[in-house]
């Protein structure tokens, strides 16, 4: 039987495929695979977090479904974070939706308001799920280019009249690492407001490795033009637990829900209520975890100066970023190489668009060992006779 026209164009998501490979090569007679590559946090929520959802679990009234608009309890929870955090003031009765995870919101977002044909503008490089859920839903993909030398951010005056419905943007920019302004911000809401775009602003990094975290929505008149969609996953180590969010005006959010509602049910309770846990933790949480990453950013350096790699030092999230040598066709041959040779796996920038295809990314979910692994394999690859005598005879 033929699937669906939708799936036309739409190939299983890269790391899906590229986990597979990376279990074949584990199989074999030689050293395990350092996966640097995958953003996953290796650590551990809160205890208290983890407690929550023990003791709750435990209450034989928590296992039924519940509301599609989410527990009041952690919809209050999130109106506080983001209060207490981004300075900006939501309502937790109409302006929050909480997602079984902020990839699905996205795919809900572009079912509510996408008929065929419209149009998208999408980054580039940046998540691919943005383009594949545009396409679902029978959209228009638009990419706009983002550049090193434009510090990853779009020109806006070149997007005018550009008959977009709806745009993605996602700062502090994954993969990048490239922060916002507030200048920037006010910018981008001027420009939806003349050109009637609806912006979608993807915010899960803004606690990883960033002393000031922004939201889109604390801009005057941002929630007339925008949706925010964060998450649990990066900030608290909660991947896996599948806790997202939606803030914009009570307008929009009814709109998702009309949609979000025919697709699934509420989070399991004792989750919401853990999640809500989690979002009461105070600024020492957030110090914590930003001081393992830095410690393990600073090895993350060595391993991209062992590579050639040139990067920015100012990044933000849990990744590196950095521009491979020129000598190589592209990102996908280099972290082949890598892969084959020094049996580590780093992410192909070309993964997130064609503006990707000369960088690599470095995760920073690997303790300090494996890091530290990592670069004396990455050196004793480097040091090999036919590396050094194929960098000679390129250079």
């Amino acid at each position: 039987m033929e699937i669906a026209n939708r799936l036309q164009g739409i190939g299983e998501y890269y790391f899906s495929q590229k986990l597979r490979e990376i279990e074949q090569l584990n199989q074999q007679d030689a050293a395990p695979i350092l996966n640097l590559g995958i953003g996953s946090p290796d650590l551990p929520p809160h205890p208290d977090v983890i407690n929550c959802l023990h003791q709750t679990s435990l209450k034989t009234d928590h296992h039924a479904y519940q509301s599609y608009k989410g527990s009041p309890v952690l919809r209050q929870a999130v109106a506080k974070w983001y209060f207490d955090h981004y300075n900006t003031s939501i309502n937790p009765n109409t302006e929050i939706l909480p997602l079984i995870g902020s990839k699905e919101g996205i795919m809900h977002i572009c079912m509510t308001y996408l008929n065929p044909g419209d149009v998208v503008l999408v980054p580039n490089p940046g998540y691919p799920t943005y383009s594949a859920a545009v396409k679902l839903a029978g959209g228009t993909v638009r990419e706009y280019l983002l550049e090193e030398s434009g510090k990853w951010m779009p020109d806006l005056e070149n997007l005018k009249g550009s008959g977009a419905k709806i745009m993605f943007v996602n700062y502090p920019h994954m993969p990048s690492g490239q922060s916002p302004s507030r200048q920037f911000f006010e910018e981008l809401i001027r420009f939806a407001k003349d050109e009637n775009i609806l912006l979608i602003h993807d915010n899960p990094y803004s606690f990883i490795l960033n002393d000031e975290p922004l939201s889109l929505l604390s801009i005057d008149g941002a929630k007339e033009v925008a949706l925010e969609l964060n998450s649990l996953s990066k900030s608290h180590n909660m991947a896996g637990w599948r806790v997202g969010v939606l803030l914009g005006s009570a307008l929009h959010i009814e709109n998702v829900l009309k949609f979000k509602s025919n697709m699934d049910s509420g989070m399991f309770l004792p989750v919401q209520l853990a999640a809500a846990t989690a979002l009461s933790l105070d600024k020492s949480w957030y110090n914590a975890q930003n001081a393992i990453y830095r410690r393990r950013r600073q090895i993350a350096y060595r391993i991209m100066e062992a590579l050639d790699c040139t990067l920015e030092k100012d990044q933000t999230g849990m990744f590196l970023w950095g521009r491979i040598p020129e000598k190589y066709a592209d990102s996908y041959q280099y972290s082949n190489e890598v892969l084959h040779s020094a049996r580590v796996f780093l992410t192909p920038g070309g993964i997130f668009g064609s503006q990707g295809n000369q960088y690599l990314r470095l995760s920073l979910c690997t303790p300090e060992s494996g890091l530290q692994k990592s670069l004396d394999r990455i050196l004793q690859y480097k040091s090999q006779p036919s590396v050094a005598t194929t960098q000679t005879a390129g250079s």
